[in-house]
């Protein structure tokens, strides 16, 4: 369906709140309590309105809640919720014709998390379609529904559970199976972040492809075997699916992933592998034609992401990216089949890239400070949909058309009324130059209430990774930083993703080296501007940042104080627990026992002789990327030798404490982290409660 009628207003990227920050106050670590995140906006077909996701967090009952809400893209009417608000709900995704919004939700009395709304008048309560037990794709004449599935529990699982713990093949037995309530592994892996425990792996079921009539009825398998099916895509003309599998998913030790694209004929289930030349291969979108596939292309770990295409009936693929120093995230076709849109990470940025289907240059779409996510395009081409959100905005919804995107519209805002009289302290952006010449962004937060020829404490802060960054996003930390009268100081440092792939992995094998020197050098520039107590400075940082503040603790004491997060303290107990040890085996060049003199020389805990300072030690209990060991043996270094430390230890979280943590529990350590600070360095108004100096 065409649509009709839009009205445009070019306006500010994202509208400031009313309060200026001279009525405001600084942000608090409750406030976290109040922001409302938007996700996953799906465009109805005809454009007209955007379903999306909106998580709050309910604080009496320590946990968030999601729903779907919907809204007009002309701003004709605010946006309104969708699904009951007695349940979760998310993931939303049209059908062609735009009649039905499907979704997942947990409901009581279905097995099933699929649900299905009629989104014309007069609506209707959610319904299941019988034989639909996965998230689907629609087929593009909206008949069929496409999904993945491991297939329902045996009845022998279900009876009996402790065959979900238990390795069919372990040569050990108890004299009582029902009732040993421990586990018997055989091979690796046994421990997942955010999952805890793995069933042993011989338990495991791969995941197939099912076909179900949109009328519903009994599923159709398609796919078969040991081997998983992941990322199905179907042609324009529901024929074909294409599909990624991995050779090396049954394998238990391997350095390298092999996920390699595959086409399936509906009709009789005939499957081909389409001989690419890539070693990774991911995410397939078929062309508007259906006569080429573009995906995602590298030649294996370490190596750069790239935009390819390859006939749909086999042949040599191109790469379209292959002089592009940035790492694509998805590709989408436009509807002439001319251009593929791919979304990246650009400096502390997140935007729309586009680029010739025939080859040429990439071009970027959308622009500003600000991380833009959730791209999705209109049935017609025509209109684009994203959320965004910058260092002193929350994120909200914006919709543009596609042909002019700064003529956006933000529909949302959600986080407006709840923030306002807070607050929001901007950073400005500055450039130095590292080690070697290589040129590092970084950030700067002013303090709350900041005056001229006034002297104030800094905090360096460092993000984990080390393969990801810091930007243009709401980082309530920082928020906190600056409000209580700090310098707030972050960087991206080589090791950073966003700057190219050389920048990327310019620290493989010299982890705290020039990455280290970049961060000094950065507080270097901070403190040659003026207005730095350098007698008051604090260092923090999570997972990487977490082993960053370690190895800087062990090499320098110009920091009064430090704060360390989730973080790597002997790199040979966290190889032998965590979840992740394919990390060092690639960073590294190898196993400890192969590189025995690097896993030793890296780890923060061969110079914990050298750590003179103040350290507050966070670490989540069922983390299993850097399990809390380290922690463990960092406290007790630090307290056999006299340093002033504190253990904070997080029950019910995994890793990602700081940003997916039970809310609770995440506002408790921003405030610790808070309170830290301020009796080793003071504030910006007052003095530190620490007394003399341990330097």
């Amino acid at each position: 369906m065409r649509v009709r009628r839009w009205f445009w207003c070019v306006a500010p990227v994202l509208l400031p709140f009313a309060a200026s920050a001279q009525q405001a106050r600084p942000w608090q670590a409750t406030d976290y309590y109040k922001l409302t995140v938007v996700a996953d906006p799906q465009l109805s077909p005809d454009g007209r309105r955007v379903a999306f996701t909106v998580t709050t967090v309910v604080e009496d009952k320590d946990k968030r809640h999601s729903e779907l809400w919907m809204a007009a893209t002309d701003g004709s009417s605010p946006a309104y919720r969708y699904t009951s608000p007695g349940a979760e709900a998310s993931g939303a995704s049209w059908s062609p014709d735009g009649s039905l919004l499907a979704f997942s939700s947990r409901r009581e009395g279905s097995d099933d998390d699929v649900w299905f709304l009629r989104t014309g008048a007069p609506g209707g309560e959610a319904f299941q379609i019988k034989g639909v037990h996965a998230s689907p794709t629609f087929s593009r004449d909206g008949q069929w529904l496409l999904y993945g599935w491991r297939g329902a529990d045996p009845d022998s699982a279900k009876k009996e559970p402790w065959r979900n713990r238990v390795s069919p093949v372990a040569i050990t037995r108890g004299p009582d199976v029902k009732r040993f309530d421990g586990r018997v592994y055989t091979s690796i892996p046994i421990v997942a972040d955010e999952r805890g425990f793995l069933p042993p792996r011989e338990t495991r079921r791969p995941s197939h492809l099912y076909l179900v009539p949109l009328a519903g009825g009994d599923p159709r398998q398609l796919t078969s075997g040991e081997l998983s099916q992941n990322g199905a895509a179907w042609s324009p003309d529901g024929k074909a699916i294409a599909f990624v599998q991995d050779s090396t998913e049954t394998i238990e030790v391997n350095d390298q992933s092999r996920p390699e694209l595959y086409v399936l004929n509906v009709a009789d289930g005939a499957i081909r592998r389409l001989a690419s030349g890539f070693t990774f291969n991911a995410s397939p979108a078929w062309s508007p034609d259906g006569k080429t596939i573009a995906f995602i292309c590298s030649k294996g770990r370490g190596t750069e992401n790239d935009v390819c295409v390859i006939p749909a009936s086999g042949g040599a693929a191109r790469n379209l990216t292959a002089d592009w120093p940035l790492d694509p995230g998805s590709a989408s076709w436009s509807l002439d089949g001319k251009t593929i849109y791919i979304d990246a990470e650009t400096r502390g940025n997140v935007h729309l890239f586009a680029v010739p289907a025939a080859g040429g240059a990439v071009r970027q779409v959308t622009t500003g400070e600000r991380q833009l996510r959730g791209f999705a395009r209109s049935a017609d081409g025509r209109f684009l949909t994203y959320t965004a959100s910058d260092v002193t905005h929350p994120v909200e919804l914006f919709v543009a058309p596609l042909a002019t995107p700064a003529q956006e519209r933000r529909v949302t805002s959600f986080n407006d009324a709840p923030l306002t009289g807070i607050a929001m302290i901007p950073a400005d952006t500055f450039w130095f130059t590292g080690v070697g010449g290589m040129r590092i962004e970084g950030w700067l937060m002013k303090p709350y209430g900041y005056q001229p020829g006034k002297s104030y404490p800094l905090v360096l802060s460092i993000h984990g990774g080390p393969h990801s960054n810091y930007g243009n996003v709401l980082f309530p930390e920082f928020q906190v930083l600056a409000g209580q009268g700090y310098w707030t100081l972050f960087t991206n440092p080589r090791g950073s993703s966003g700057y190219g792939h050389a920048f990327t992995y310019a620290t493989r094998g010299r982890w705290g080296m020039e990455d280290y020197q970049d961060l000094m050098q950065a507080v270097d520039v901070v403190i040659g501007r003026g207005g730095v107590d350098t007698t008051r400075m604090a260092v923090l940082g999570g997972s990487y940042g977490g082993f960053m503040t370690n190895w800087v603790v062990g090499h320098t004491n110009r920091f009064r104080v430090a704060e360390t997060d989730r973080s790597i303290f002997n790199w040979y107990s966290w190889y032998g627990s965590s979840d992740a040890q394919s990390l060092t085996d690639y960073e590294f060049f190898g196993e400890p026992w192969e590189q025995d003199s690097l896993y030793k020389f890296y780890s923060p805990m061969t110079y914990a002789a050298r750590i003179r300072t103040p350290m507050l030690i966070v670490h989540s209990e069922d983390d299993k990327r850097t399990p809390i060991t380290d922690g463990e043996q960092l406290f007790v270094t630090l307290r056999k030798r006299g340093i002033p430390s504190e253990f904070v230890r997080y029950p019910r979280s995994y890793h990602g404490l700081s940003r997916t943590g039970p809310p609770w529990l995440l506002v408790d350590r921003l405030e610790r982290i808070r309170s830290w600070f301020a009796h080793w360095i003071g504030t910006g108004d007052t003095p530190p409660a620490a007394a003399g100096s341990l330097r």
